[in-house]
């Protein structure tokens, strides 16, 4: 604890705060402490217990995924308060846990906007990698329904899922493009020189423009 509050940066810490999250650590420093740290699941439990949220970055960095339990993740995920921490939790531990495909389908349908977007990044996971057994109608149903007017975090997953389904699934391109034609969640979002928008219907045909390049 000492270490990271050594590392805590002011600038770092203003530009963390207007993403919402309360820390000033850089993270490429942060993943070299934890590689010098390599796997130890006592210490990372013992980080996450903290509350602190460079520490809870760096104990999601050094545990070991598979030894957390069902509920376990669940409660951290309630509990993980800032998006950095939620973002890393889903992708770098539930991901990789056995729990993933449970906690997807009880966390898509929670009432708190933050544990269904958790859920709603694990689908968008699926919709790439596991596709089989998923029903794209019916996902597709839910995010026209109900998108436009989700909170943030919320929002931000279930269009990553609309545009992984356009990307992924040929057969459902038309659909998904014009749901986010109609919809225009996004689209005015800000985008770096050199980085394709988050707005689903640029974002689809660019990823399939670079697919079909690469493949002729």
């Amino acid at each position: 604890m000492a270490e990271l509050a050594a590392l805590d940066d002011p600038k770092v810490r203003a530009v963390n705060e207007r993403h919402g999250d309360d820390h000033g650590v850089n993270l490429t420093k942060l993943r070299a402490v934890a590689k010098r740290l390599k796997t130890q699941q006592d210490l990372a439990r013992e980080l996450w217990a903290t509350d602190d949220t460079a520490a809870r970055l760096l104990a999601l960095l050094v545990c070991r995924p598979k030894d957390f339990g069902r509920d376990e993740l669940d409660s951290m995920l309630r509990a993980a308060r800032t998006p950095k921490v939620q973002d890393w939790l889903v992708n770098y531990v539930v991901k990789k846990s056995k729990h993933a495909e449970a906690l997807r389908l009880a966390w898509t349908d929670d009432p708190d906007p933050v544990v269904a977007s958790g859920g709603w990044a694990l689908t968008a996971d699926r919709v790439v990698k596991k596709p089989q057994g998923l029903d794209l109608d019916g996902l597709l149903d839910v995010i026209e329904a109900q998108m436009r007017d989700a909170p943030d975090r919320l929002q931000w997953e279930m269009n990553n899922t609309l545009a992984h389904i356009g990307i992924e699934h040929p057969a459902h391109r038309a659909r998904a493009l014009a749901i986010g034609e109609r919809l225009k969640v996004l689209e005015d979002y800000p985008t770096s020189p050199g980085c394709t928008s988050p707005y689903a219907p640029v974002w689809i045909n660019e990823m399939v423009r670079r697919k079909e390049a690469a493949g002729s």
